[in-house]
């Protein structure tokens, strides 16, 4: 099967080798993202709060730009640097997925890039 890969300037760009996502027949490969601000590629100001829902922004718009939209995605990986960070997670979650959701781990890392408290990647299937 060929390989499309995903761009779109509504995320952040990739900081190392690798892109945004790769599509493969009706299943796109969303890479981890952080809260960096796209247009300038920033740590967002916040909390742990505004961490999480940019994160989820830049997903939804790789998930876009890959012809879906999270309700597509059926695997979520979340890696947070704080674990009693997680019903924080559950409570922001629900602000952009409907049941069903998606299969998930949520897995606590000593430390994340650019001192990130969390970061996700997604599978999809279109």
């Amino acid at each position: 099967m060929q390989r499309e890969i995903i761009f779109t300037n509504d995320a952040p760009k990739a900081i190392g080798t690798y892109s945004q996502a790769v599509k493969i027949g009706n299943t796109v490969y969303l890479s981890g993202q952080i809260p960096l601000i796209p247009k300038t590629m920033e740590m967002i100001d916040g909390d742990i709060k505004e961490q999480i829902t940019r994160v989820f922004m830049n997903l939804d718009a790789v998930a876009k730009a890959s012809g879906g939209s999270l309700s597509d995605v059926s695997k979520l990986n979340i890696f947070l640097v704080d674990l009693s960070d997680f019903p924080l997670v559950n409570e922001i979650m629900s602000e952009y997925f409907n049941e069903p959701y998606p299969a998930r781990a949520v897995i606590g890392v000593s430390n994340l890039p650019k001192g990130a408290m969390v970061e996700m990647d997604a599978i999809m299937t279109l």
